[in-house]
């Protein structure tokens, strides 16, 4: 079993930056796939970035060149510094685990999420 407790969310204008964190329990968190991902209002949740052990990572095209996931296995926590947010970023962020390597885009292969932190972008 595996908790996920997100933090860092807050309101920014355009243009700013935040830095999301998110702490995991367990002492196998090497060995897991992390996984942001984020919901609008009246939005599905949507993938964002996702890294495994070795810090390989993927993003959703929407971030790329903007957001950067990374992982501190000491510390069994992920971060996803966001800079140059903009108004269309506003959504609650999640992150996710699921073990193993690949570096998974949808929420359903994700087994264990946070309760989320919202971001808020105003322009």
């Amino acid at each position: 079993q595996v908790q996920l407790v997100e933090s860092g969310g807050g309101l920014v204008q355009a243009g700013a930056s935040l830095r999301l964190s998110c702490a995991a329990s367990g002492r196998t968190f090497s060995n897991y796939v992390m996984g942001w991902f984020r919901q609008a209002p009246g939005k599905g949740r949507e993938f964002v970035a996702a890294i495994r052990s070795g810090a390989s990572t993927v993003y959703a095209d929407s971030v790329k060149g903007r957001f950067t996931i990374s992982r501190d296995n000491a510390k069994n926590t992920v971060y996803l510094q966001m800079n140059s947010l903009k108004p269309e970023d506003t959504a609650v962020y999640y992150c996710s685990a699921r073990d193993g390597i690949i570096l998974h885009v949808t929420s359903t292969e994700y087994d264990y999420w946070g309760q989320g932190t919202q971001v808020t972008v105003s322009s």
